[in-house]
Order: C-alpha cells, then sequence, then structure tokens
C-alpha cells in the first residue's frame, strides 16, 4: 500500500481530472474547493455548490473534513456552518438519524413538497452557477432570506469546514 502523501496525490489528481472544478487553497495539496451541479431530477437541479475540503495528514486513515461554502438547505448540512457530517453521509442516512439541520428533517418528512419548494428556493437565491466561487462576505445581508418569507428561518452564512 502506497504512502498518504502518495495516497492524497493520486485521489486529488483523480478528482482534477473529473468533471468538477477544483481550486487550490494556498500551495499545498490539503485544502483545496470543489464545485459540482445538484442532482438532475432533484429538487437541486441546476445549483452550483462549492465546498471547502481539507485532508488531514493521517489521510486516508482520517477522513476528510468538507463544509459548504454556497449556502445549502439539507438536513444533512448544518446551515450556520456549512459543515457535513461524514459519518451520516457514509452510512445509509434517514432524516431520523441525528440531522444537523432539524428543521429541514422535519419538514422533509412532514411536508415534501415544502421541503422541496424550500430547497429550490436556496438553489435560486445562492446557488446559481454565476455566483459560484463568489466570496461569502458579497451575500450582503440585505440578499438573506426574509423572515416573512420563512418564519422559523435561523439562517447563517455558510463558512468553512470544521478543523
Amino acid at each position: 500500500m502506497s504512502s498518504p502523501s502518495k495516497r492524497r496525490e493520486m485521489d486529488l489528481m483523480k478528482l482534477m481530472m473529473s468533471d468538477y472544478k477544483v481550486e487550490m487553497i494556498n500551495d499545498g495539496m490539503q485544502e483545496f474547493y470543489v464545485d459540482f451541479n445538484g442532482p438532475s431530477d432533484s429538487p437541486y437541479q441546476g445549483g452550483v455548490w462549492r465546498i471547502r475540503v481539507e485532508l488531514p495528514d493521517a489521510y486516508p486513515y482520517k477522513s476528510p473534513s468538507i463544509g459548504f461554502v454556497t449556502k445549502i438547505y439539507h438536513p444533512n448540512v448544518d446551515e450556520m456552518s456549512g459543515s457535513v457530517c461524514l459519518d451520516v453521509i457514509n452510512q445509509t442516512w434517514s432524516p431520523m438519524f441525528d440531522p444537523l439541520n432539524g428543521e429541514a428533517a422535519a419538514l422533509m418528512m412532514r411536508d415534501r413538497t415544502a421541503y422541496e419548494q424550500r430547497v429550490k428556493e436556496y438553489c435560486e437565491k445562492y446557488a446559481k452557477p454565476e455566483n459560484v466561487g463568489a466570496a461569502v462576505e458579497d451575500q450582503s445581508s440585505d440578499e438573506e432570506l426574509s423572515e416573512d418569507e420563512y418564519a422559523s428561518s435561523d439562517e447563517g452564512v455558510a463558512g468553512h469546514a470544521d478543523p
């Protein structure tokens, strides 16, 4: 088996050769952004999201840290920080399994149509292809969804992955 640094190089090279847009952070190979499209035939269709990936020194023996930079409405993504729980993603996920966004999970279970509408509104508001890569600070507060639009909103700006 190859060393962790060789594995990191090989995995990163495969990612860079794929259809995803990869942008390195700093000069190292441990932090980078990846831009990807929402799956077709889903409420996320048409959206483009940026995630920040940090590979630990012990990668692949220790999992990467991944966080959404682009705001997304999903039960498995913490809306305030953009953090993603890899343990949940790597298992068979269900909205009942410790969601990071409890409001999204509850809405998904209670009213699937309303959930999908909320997802589409977030796509339109935050995940337009032309906005990917724009600094989070560029999304001014007057662009935030208003309380009138969402009565139970606890919105925040998606940030970096957990260290």
